[in-house]
């Protein structure tokens, strides 16, 4: 029996809409004539999906008993008995009920398909097994309901249920999602937009990913070696010249042209290491292709044009941007270049673009490598094949004799082993003793350094010269493999570090432990001094025991300009070493200049927000504490006359006024005093474990009767706070949201756990606040909007937001669904909350995840 087929409708969240595309599908099916049944679907309430189960047939399902409970699962002997053509399957990641065929849902689906039943089911991107962490990252929850990824990849069609975050918190808040009463709990924790968008960005890429593995495997299995142009993938061809930024750049531009357009950056060496770009400026060019959004590439290959085609077509590229040539024009005797020749041979597949620079036609530019030595052990031992092995192979020609031309092979063999063990001078050697030899021994008359024959002296002059010419070749080719793999280390080094230190990754203690562990000593140190004439001192070291009084001390000393050495103990290292040595200490100093001048800009920033605090303060005195203190003063003055003969009722409304003013007075002094201590850093909170039902309604004193509705639930883990900075954050976040609240509408402040935290909520019915104004609204002096003078100096959200970071936990502000303003108060949960310990408890809670 042929295996079923599998469509999955796969969405980034629920509420997307992937079961009603499921049943519009069964519908169309039906239409058409094919047998179609539902196994198991649940609408959720939902009226739009239950509307649509009309009409379709419905496989009765198997009532299980767990724990004092009754449970619905799909009946998967009753569906295989029916034996329909596609059977409809919902919510593929569940977690049947124990007692039941399979543990989960996608089993029951396996055997269906293996039955020859094609099958429809759903799933939403958290329930893949593989991105549990990633989701449980974003969302705060761990999804208990998984399935594995090979099943739903294995899926004969996927298809995706795409909707913005948008969209969905408006069907949410029209509750075409959820019941009314779980809207705004929803909303306000897993459907936040932050997490929606992350989620959606899943599943587009992991969609995505797929559909390319389709594409390469379709290529792959009908060998199609053409560009296919699904997608702008564009290769920028990099010389490590200073004109790569520009051409970055350039490839940026034209990505940004096409839907899912990438940058690949490939820079392409030799593999004899004979030239190499510079590796700051390829660091710098690594630095910015990622920032772009691109890939940085490096390749090996000694015909460039080659290898950037093949690099090109292996990754599907549809465009390559090369620069213009740098070569001089009489240096186009030696060929058409690299441009001209990726663009003859890249076909009709892949556009070229050769792109102007500040640099054409300046020359190349690029550092010629020089050769390095061989080491004592291999040159020594090419001495000893140098001289031994001639002697040797006279000793065993003697004894056999094989004709002038096969001795004269064997003496070549043995310079070009010399050639290869210790380098140019022992093949010389080795040639100059085996053409002697030769003449000695074999060549007539025998046993002379004379020859008779004029042919046999060409034959040993030919001999000697082209062993002179193989250990050449020979010595040169070794000298330059082994400078390519110290060009390679010392690139990999110098990218490494120029990469850390541009994206200020890497302290100076960090960086001197780099500079000791690269080059295996046993301590690193930065010195520096004020003058010539004053003492060392260390701005920074690494390992044990560093010279710290004088560079000279050390066993490398390595200055950086005339008041600072980079100081190193443990070996004297080879000259050869010190290039990169001096890219470190350079770099260290950058670092060190870097952390100085941060250090300026914080006590700078810190001074200016100290006097702009200052001149805010002048302010308020001067306007709004002014305004209290004038109606206190009236209404005192007003009493102590003598000239009007005051009422009880009027003498009443004068030492209310007072007392409202004195209460405004405090007020304001107390948000001055908090914001003054905030600033100077003298909040020292003092944390312990409370209830924050303890608390909160401890702030609701000051704020008028039935203004606020409160629901805090008593079961929520217990916080760790300072409880007088919390009611005094609470009060002020409940004080500024009566304020802007219409009359007749309640002030929500609400509670609820999310994984380790605990967030309180103040909801508010206001006219709400932009997004771009949502960070203002918490720095001190800020009132939004038309506030007048009287309604405070805009203290009260920044204390509360500076009380909520010292007590390690942060204040934001949401839109409330329907209009208004919400502030999140998430405060640090003292322990976590207890996981379910049976898989009832965990059957039960599964009930109420979203599915």
């Amino acid at each position: 029996m042929a295996r079923g087929k599998l469509r999955i409708y796969l969405g980034a969240a629920p509420g997307v809409g992937k079961t009603y595309a499921m049943l519009a599908e069964a519908h169309r099916r039906l239409e058409r004539g094919t047998d179609c049944v539902v196994a198991y679907v649940e609408h959720h309430g939902r009226p739009r999906t239950e509307t649509l189960l009309h009409g379709l047939e419905q496989v009765p399902r198997r009532r299980l008993e767990h724990r004092g409970a009754w449970f619905e699962e799909m009946d998967v002997d009753a569906v295989l008995r029916r034996a329909p053509a596609v059977a409809l399957v919902d919510e593929l990641a569940h977690t049947n009920v124990p007692g039941s065929r399979s543990t989960k849902r996608w089993q029951d689906v396996e055997e269906l398909l293996a039955a020859g039943i094609d099958v429809v089911s759903t799933v939403n991107i958290q329930h893949l097994e593989s991105l549990g962490d990633v989701v449980e990252s974003i969302t705060g929850v761990r999804q208990r309901e998984t399935v594995p990824d090979e099943v739903v990849r294995r899926a004969d069609q996927i298809e995706l249920v795409d909707m913005s975050p948008q969209a969905l918190r408006r069907r949410m808040a029209h509750g075409n999602v959820y019941q009314p009463d779980k809207v705004d709990a929803a909303l306000s924790n897993y459907f936040r937009p932050g997490n929606l968008t992350a989620l959606r960005e899943l599943a587009l890429l992991w969609v995505a990913d797929r559909v390319d593995e389709h594409l390469n495997a379709y290529r792959s299995e009908h060998r199609v070696s053409r560009i296919w142009g699904s997608r702008e993938r564009i290769v920028v061809g990099l010389t490590g010249g200073p004109e790569g930024r520009t051409l970055i750049r350039r490839a940026a531009r034209l990505a940004e042209k096409g839907a899912g357009g990438e940058v690949l950056a490939v820079y392409i060496a030799r593999s004899d290491g004979l030239t190499a770009a510079s590796p700051k400026e390829l660091a710098l060019q690594r630095t910015l292709v990622e920032d772009l959004g691109g890939t940085f590439h490096h390749v090996v290959g000694d015909d460039i044009p080659a290898a950037l085609l093949a690099f090109a077509r292996g990754v599907n590229a549809t465009q390559i941007v090369l620069g213009s040539s740098r070569r001089k024009t009489w240096q186009y005797v030696f060929g058409p270049g690299v441009g001209v020749t990726v663009a003859r041979e890249s076909g009709p597949d892949i556009d070229v673009h050769i792109v102007t620079h500040e640099e054409v036609a300046k020359g190349r530019g690029l550092p010629v490598a020089r050769g390095s030595r061989l080491g004592r052990g291999r040159i020594v031992a090419g001495w000893v094949m140098a001289l031994a092995g001639p002697a040797l192979l006279a000793l065993l020609l003697n004894a056999v004799d094989l004709g002038l031309a096969n001795d004269m092979l064997l003496f070549l063999a043995v310079t070009v082993a010399a050639a290869l063990i210790g380098g140019l001078l022992p093949a010389l050697a080795s040639a100059a003793l085996g053409s002697l030899l030769l003449n000695f021994f074999y060549t007539p008359p025998l046993h002379r350094l004379t020859v008779s024959d004029p042919r046999n002296i060409v034959a040993i002059a030919i001999f000697f010269g082209v062993g002179m010419a193989v250990a050449s070749v020979v010595d040169l080719a070794a000298r330059r493999t082994h400078q390519a793999a110290r060009l390679r280390a010392e690139s990999e080094i110098l990218s490494f570090l120029a990469g850390n230190v541009l994206r200020g990754e890497t302290s100076l203690e960090a960086l001197l432990e780099r500079v000791r562990e690269t080059f295996a000593m046993e301590s690193a140190a930065l010195l520096e001094r004020a003058g010539d004439l004053e003492p060392w001192t260390c701005a920074g070291r690494a390992g044990l025991g560093p010279p710290l009084e004088r560079p000279e001390d050390a066993d490398v000393d390595m200055p950086v300009g005339d008041h600072m050495a980079l100081a190193l103990t443990g070996r004297v290292l080879p000259a050869e070493d010190r290039r990169v040595l001096a890219a470190f200490a350079a770099q260290a100093a950058v670092v060190l200049d870097r952390r100085r001048l941060k250090a300026e800009a914080d006590r700078a920033g810190a001074l200016a927000e100290g006097n702009r605090i200052r001149t805010a303060l002048l302010a308020a005195v001067s306007h709004d504490l002014r305004t209290p203190l004038a109606g206190i003063k009236a209404a005192v003055s007003s009493l102590r006359s003598d000239d009007v003969a005051w009422s009880e009722e009027d003498r009443a409304e004068l030492l209310e006024g007072i007392e409202e003013g004195a209460d405004r007075l405090d007020h304001l002094v107390g948000n001055l005093l908090d914001m003054s201590r905030l600033q100077t850093g003298t909040v020292t909170p003092l944390i312990r474990e409370i209830d924050v039902d303890e608390v909160v309604p401890m702030a609701l004193v000051g704020v008028p009767e039935d203004s606020v509705g409160l629901d805090v639930p008593e079961t929520l883990p217990m916080v760790a706070v300072d409880p007088g900075l919390l009611e005094r954050s609470v009060a002020n976040l409940v004080e500024n949201a009566v304020k802007y609240s219409p009359p007749g509408q309640r002030v929500t402040v609400s509670a609820s756990a999310l994984v380790d935290r605990v967030e309180v909520r103040v909801v508010d019915r206001g006219p709400g606040v932009p997004d771009d104004a949502k960070d203002r609204i918490f720095e001190p002096f800020q009132r939004y909007g038309d506030a007048p003078r009287g309604a405070g100096v805009g203290l009260g959200l920044a204390v509360a937001r500076g009380f909520a970071e010292a007590m390690d936990g942060t204040l934001t502000a949401e839109d409330t669904p329907g209009g208004g303003l919400t502030m999140v108060l998430s405060l640090r949960a003292a322990r976590p909350r207890p996981e379910p310990s049976d898989a009832g408890q965990d059957t039960a809670e599964q009930e109420r995840q979203p599915q």
